[in-house]
């Protein structure tokens, strides 16, 4: 896989540094950083949002933001995405069955193991994510009854920057970096290959576990 364009021949100063800096971080290329180059600006707005994310907060944890990445990298079929946010998976305990809850291959209310607040936050995800996005007024009185002002910011926050650079990455064709390509239930490789369709595939696992949300749907 190759992305649509290749990166500049040269890079400001400040991008090469930031670059390296990330590079060495992670062992990989971060093509996504270079290609960005083309328009500094960009360049260097993506990596100061991507610097000041959350990692937690109250019941808004890390596994939960963890969670809320993987569902969106999935629901946007970006292989790139779906390979970084997934690295290391079972270190944040998050187990095969629930992967494959996020790919909407079965339920997510049929697992006692993701816990109320999880469920709440992947459907929020599963909303926002959605085009157009339509919030179902009972879903969000829950939402709202269970997270904080400030956790429910962390939580929409969270989605709508992985939102963001789901759709940069398609939009530049970008390919995984090899973070988690050895792991099979991610399914890299029939994303890459599917793009949107694997979405559409298990749509009927959605409409089931949307039944109880979908009426009066009010848009945001």
């Amino acid at each position: 896989m190759k992305a649509y364009i290749d990166p500049p021949g040269r890079m400001p100063l400040i991008l090469r540094l930031g670059t390296w800096i990330a590079e060495r971080k992670t062992g990989k290329t971060m093509l996504p950083a270079r290609i960005l180059a083309w328009y500094p600006k960009a360049a260097i707005g993506a990596g100061v949002m991507e610097s000041l994310v959350a990692h937690e907060e109250g019941r808004a944890t890390a596994r939960l933001l963890k969670l809320l990445r993987m569902q969106v990298s999935f629901m946007a079929s970006c292989p790139f995405c779906i390979d970084m946010n997934s690295v290391e998976f079972a270190e944040s305990g998050i187990s095969e069955s629930e992967i494959e809850a996020l790919q909407e291959r079965r339920s997510l209310d049929e697992l006692q193991s993701f816990s109320q607040e999880e469920k709440l936050a992947l459907k929020y995800a599963r909303a926002l994510t959605a085009t157009p996005v339509r919030i179902d007024p009972e879903l969000l009185e829950e939402v709202l009854a269970v997270f904080s002002e400030r956790e429910l910011v962390v939580i929409a926050s969270t989605i709508a920057q992985v939102n963001y650079w789901t759709r940069m990455i398609r939009g530049l064709g970008i390919p995984p970096a090899g973070f988690s390509a050895s792991c099979s239930v991610l399914r890299i490789e029939e994303y890459a290959a599917q793009g949107g369709s694997q979405a559409s595939t298990h749509a009927s696992v959605s409409q089931r576990e949307g039944a109880s949300h979908v009426s009066e749907a009010s848009d945001y």
